[in-house]
């Protein structure tokens, strides 16, 4: 089975260093999970989040000719966005009308009150 960019594909926490952490997949070859791959917040050391023997669902970043692979294992969580409803057009238009009226109404009232005390800019 070869490996592809952008595939997710399962492995085991091989080895652990200060700039990554080792994971050999489960095609049999062995990928580098950079130490920004690893979590979405600040990792700095890798053993905070992996140990060796830890199974883990890796994205493939790149692969060269040498035979390298880069992995991460943050970008193969996957990321549900939430859904906002569709609106058609005239409810858009509606919103942003409304939306506006309201805003020029505050201004209004904030620059009448400001001529009656006399305060001018």
């Amino acid at each position: 089975m070869s490996i592809a960019k952008g595939q997710i594909l399962k492995g085991t926490v091989t080895g652990i260093t200060n700039f990554g952490a080792f994971v050999k997949l489960e095609t049999g070859d062995t990928g580098l999970v950079h130490i920004s791959e690893v979590a979405d917040s600040f990792v700095k050391d890798v053993n905070d989040f992996l140990k060796v023997d830890d199974v883990v669902k890796v994205f493939v970043v790149s692969t060269d000719d040498k035979g390298k692979i880069s992995l991460s294992i943050k970008r193969a969580k996957e990321k549900k966005k939430p859904q906002r409803p569709s609106l058609s057009f005239e409810d858009k238009i509606s919103r942003f009308m409304k939306d506006s009226d309201e805003k020029l109404a505050s201004l209004n009232k904030n620059m009448n009150a400001k001529r009656r005390s006399g305060n001018r800019y």
